[in-house]
């Protein structure tokens, strides 16, 4: 799908025929010109040809079906996954990535383990969202599944529309600057899929020079930055981008982020068994994250999910740790986790099934 060469060769065409066009593809998620009947059949036929709409994938679902991954074959044959969050309150997230590959190189993601191919153009990003929007149109998800304390059933509205989408796949998004800007344009634009720019999140390890160009887009959109220790020996270890990218760079970006947008900020911290998750590291992570303006963040605790070596902390630490952030008076949350079972987690996407 290629949106900047149907904008080209529709600027020929009368002014509402873009209109008409991006109406079939955003609003009617058409997946073929034929579709489009209001069309002349001389242009669905040149269309086609020319700018066909197919998003070729291969699709699987976790055993819960709160989870499903597409695999996405691009036009050079590269491929990228693309993540549906199946929420039990109706909410369907989709997980997109920026990149092929990934050249932060960090320990605990298999994206980074893959090493850098290239950046996705912006159509490449709108396509993986695009695909699940036609799949939840016309083929429904009605998966019944059973999650939650006290063992309550809940069963996953029919069809309904993305009505999220977190660049928190494939790739580093700041690195790709550009690319993903225009996405998240293309995503918000009423003439688009209009999704809402308060729906949209972009997490990043902190690439200097790229949250101060962030903070001037004057967007509405979600952050995440991924810290994941309290200090820049251990993060290095996680992140070796971090030399070049210290905390305290990366901090003080963040607290111009702040000030600018005055967006409240996801401070993303991995729990890995005997590494980063002692009670002596929950206070180093409460005395840095003191230097982040209250009350714009709160932590958000994830526990990790297998790569390589390292392993999840288990269910009481991560309480404890939670238990004293919240002591030291920082809000924190625990991550659910979606799609294990099929490599759909967090930090497992590696361009496979």
């Amino acid at each position: 799908m290629n949106l900047e060469k149907l904008e080209k060769i529709l600027s020929s065409e009368p002014k509402f025929r873009l209109k008409q066009a991006r109406q079939a593809v955003f609003v009617d998620l058409i997946d073929g010109w034929n579709q489009a009947t209001n069309f002349p059949l001389g242009l669905r036929e040149r269309l086609n040809q020319e700018c066909p709409l197919g998003i070729e994938a291969e699709i699987i679902k976790s055993q819960a079906a709160d989870s499903f991954k597409a695999l996405v074959r691009l036009e050079d044959g590269l491929k990228v996954e693309a993540v549906l969050l199946n929420h039990v309150d109706g909410r369907k997230t989709v997980c997109v990535s920026s990149q092929v590959g990934c050249a932060l190189g960090c320990l605990f993601c298999a994206t980074g383990q893959m090493g850098f191919k290239r950046n996705l153009t912006r159509d490449e990003i709108v396509a993986q969202v695009l695909l699940w929007a036609r799949r939840l149109k016309y083929n429904p998800l009605k998966f019944p599944f059973e999650r939650g304390a006290g063992g309550l059933n809940f069963i996953t509205k029919e069809g309904g529309r993305v009505t999220n989408v977190v660049f928190m796949g494939m790739g580093e998004p700041l690195l790709n600057y550009e690319n993903v800007i225009a996405a998240i344009r293309t995503l918000n634009n009423k003439e688009g899929l209009n999704i809402g720019a308060r729906h949209i999140s972009l997490s990043t390890v902190g690439v200097i020079g790229g949250l101060k160009k962030l903070a001037k887009e004057k967007m509405q959109i979600n952050l995440a930055l991924s810290l994941h220790a309290p200090g820049d020996e251990l993060r290095s270890k996680l992140i070796p981008a971090n030399k070049k990218y210290p905390l305290e760079a990366a901090l003080e970006e963040l607290n111009n982020y702040l000030e600018q947008t005055g967006r409240r900020v996801m401070i993303e911290y991995l729990m890995i068994d005997g590494f980063n998750d002692s009670r002596e590291q929950a206070l180093e992570l409460a005395v840095l994250l003191k230097k982040i303006q209250p009350p714009l963040f709160f932590v958000n605790l994830i526990a990790h999910n297998p790569v390589a070596d390292f392993k999840p902390s288990p269910a009481k630490r991560i309480f404890d740790f939670k238990k004293i952030l919240r002591d030291q008076k920082i809000d924190v949350t625990e991550r659910y986790r979606f799609g294990q079972d099929i490599k759909a987690a967090c930090g497992q996407l590696a361009g496979k099934l």
